[in-house]
């Protein structure tokens, strides 16, 4: 049960997703994924949070935060199940609400990407592709996917997702 979803929306969308695996393979390319480029990763993304730019710690999560109330209080309108759930347990539709969810982030998803190629160019003077993916992904994609479901749970639980009487009666 895809969101009608406009044009604009939909190549942003594709341009959010293509990025992110465009970055996450020139990533791979240039600096491989052995053990003390993982190391380097984590320390690097653990700093982060100290450094310049530390807003978008805040930023991100809170952007995302608001879109999957939006769209969990409309999953609980339309009798969508929980999201992460639906994506989990093989739903048939698996593809449509993924992309649903990209859809829904794409703008805090290509915002992550330039701010985070910003902060490395100005911390560490080069960019890691793969790291800005991964950056993107935890500060905008997984607040998302993990928030959607408890709030079409609690849009349930105050009844906006039950359909509403007809009043002219």
């Amino acid at each position: 049960m895809a969101r009608q979803a406009t044009r604009t929306q939909i190549v942003l969308a594709q341009i959010a997703a293509a990025l992110l695996v465009v970055f996450a393979l020139v990533g791979l390319l240039l600096h491989g994924a052995s053990g003390p480029v993982w190391d380097r990763i984590f320390t690097s993304i653990a700093e982060r949070p100290g450094g310049p730019m530390t807003f978008r710690f805040i930023l991100q999560p809170v952007m995302a935060t608001i879109l999957a109330a939006i769209d969990g209080f409309r999953d609980a309108r339309s009798g969508a199940p929980p999201y992460f759930w639906s994506l989990v347990t093989g739903s048939t539709a698996r593809g449509d609400r993924l992309f649903d969810g990209i859809i829904a982030t794409s703008r805090v998803i290509l915002l992550g990407l330039v701010m985070d190629v910003a902060y490395q160019l100005i911390e560490f003077g080069t960019l890691y592709p793969g790291e800005a993916a991964i950056v993107a992904v935890l500060l905008a994609f997984l607040p998302y996917l993990l928030l959607r479901g408890p709030f079409e749970r609690l849009a349930r639980l105050w009844g906006a997702g039950q359909p509403q009487e007809d009043k002219r009666t």
